[in-house]
């Protein structure tokens, strides 16, 4: 019994003769060190995960440039429809100066239409919520945020499939269409791809039957005029979104180049690479 207590009192002994302080600076240390990890750990990732989304951003690049040039291609290709029809319009109005060849020829070339197939949704499941809250420079996230909502439906080319274009196309014989595309059909240069060349002029020469009646039964139907009105009003609007479109792509294109959040070696090629474009 009495070893027992002797056991009980040297254990109280030590336990007092502990030092307290040291062990909560001790204590203290380690939580520290532990929250410190934490912190390092999940600032690395942050950056891994912000560098990601730049270069992401950079990746996106070449198809905002491409995206650009469409819409310049596609502004091209409609005033050129527009001119032909100027000519059919001024064939509705019995202008001496149009043949029939050319009147029919205008009246078709004037239904044709084309355009990118433009799906801003896909861009938005690349750059989820998180990757946009990954960048820091707020021009830059505002610009690609602007994008990413842009509607898409507006700058749907089919459109462009109105109801000229049916009707015109009801009037004028197959053969006669097939002889025109034959001959003035729009084309793609050779290794490109997406918005075609039309050509501004066309020298086909219709034999002199087909031109008369195909001339005779587009004069048959009046309301061809105030279709050609809509289908160019259309083009008009359609015309605009893709301008506004553009520029909302440059805006972004700039600010990818600009912002402080892009990678020093990255970004100084990018700014070489669009001095050297422009």
């Amino acid at each position: 019994m009495g070893g027992t207590a002797m056991t009980f009192k040297r254990a109280v002994a030590k336990l007092r003769a502990q030092d307290w302080s040291a062990i909560l600076i001790e204590l203290m240390i380690v939580i520290v060190g532990v929250y410190i990890g934490m912190w390092v750990a999940n600032r690395n990732q942050e950056s891994v995960e912000r560098q990601d989304t730049i270069r992401l951003l950079n990746q996106l690049r070449p198809e905002i440039r491409y995206q650009v040039e469409q819409a310049a291609l596609l502004k091209r290709y409609m005033d050129t429809t527009g001119r032909y029809a100027k000519i059919a319009f001024a064939g509705w109005a019995g202008d001496p100066k149009i043949s029939d060849n050319d009147f029919v020829i205008a009246a078709y070339e004037a239904s044709q239409a084309t355009g990118v197939s433009t799906n801003t949704t896909s861009w938005s499941g690349m750059f989820g919520a998180n990757q946009v809250q990954n960048i820091r420079d707020p021009v830059l996230r505002s610009r690609l945020v602007r994008v990413l909502s842009l509607d898409a439906g507006v700058l749907d080319y089919r459109q462009a499939q109105t109801a000229y274009r049916q009707h015109v196309r009801e009037t004028i014989p197959a053969h006669v269409q097939d002889a025109i595309r034959a001959k003035c059909d729009d084309y793609l240069a050779e290794g490109t791809f997406g918005i075609p060349y039309l050509t501004p002029t066309c020298s086909l020469q219709l034999p002199s039957a087909d031109a008369a009646t195909t001339a005779a039964a587009l004069r048959a139907r009046p309301s061809l005029v105030q279709d050609l009105n809509w289908h160019r009003a259309t083009i008009a609007a359609m015309l605009y979104n893709f301008n506004a479109y553009s520029r909302t792509l440059e805006a972004l294109d700039d600010a990818i180049v600009r912002t402080r959040d892009a990678e020093p070696a990255d970004n100084a090629s990018l700014v070489a690479n669009e001095q050297e474009r422009r």
